[in-house]
């Protein structure tokens, strides 16, 4: 199944955008199925830090934990699902644009033993709620977060 790539414009600057993304602990204010986010690692978000999201998804909530793969603030980082039958593998890359930024998120949900029968589902379901979570984190960001 192919990624899913969604864009959104952002009135504000490409460094405020990133630096609220950066800050794990808050993907909850806007990513809708985040129940809690438990930073794993010490210092600031880079390559190889740690988190995990408890996720409400069918069945109940689930323990997602994810590794930051590559960081370039202000412009990219890239993640990466450590465990469990479904994980995900994406990026958020800020561009500026206008007077604001661009928001671009692209995710992948891959599936190991039996997640790969249950990945395709969850992909359907990424595909309607990224688009929203998006919504969300610009209301968020325009509103002053």
């Amino acid at each position: 199944m192919a990624a899913i790539v969604n864009s959104i414009e952002i009135a504000r600057r490409p460094e405020d955008v990133f630096a609220y993304l950066d800050d794990l602990s808050r993907h909850g204010e806007w990513q809708e199925a985040i129940v809690s986010t438990k930073v794993e690692t010490e210092g600031p978000t880079r390559v190889g830090t740690r988190a995990t999201d408890t996720r409400r998804v069918p069945g109940g909530p689930r323990p997602v934990t994810y590794e930051i793969t590559e960081h370039n603030p202000p412009r990219k980082a890239s993640f990466r699902g450590v465990d469990g039958p479904v994980r995900p593998v994406g990026s958020m890359t800020v561009e500026p644009a206008g007077n604001g930024s661009r928001v671009t998120v692209e995710l992948n949900l891959v599936g190991h033993g039996i997640g790969k029968l249950i990945a395709p589902f969850a992909m359907m379901q990424a595909r309607k709620q990224v688009p929203k979570d998006q919504a969300r984190l610009k209301q968020r960001l325009e509103s002053g977060a």
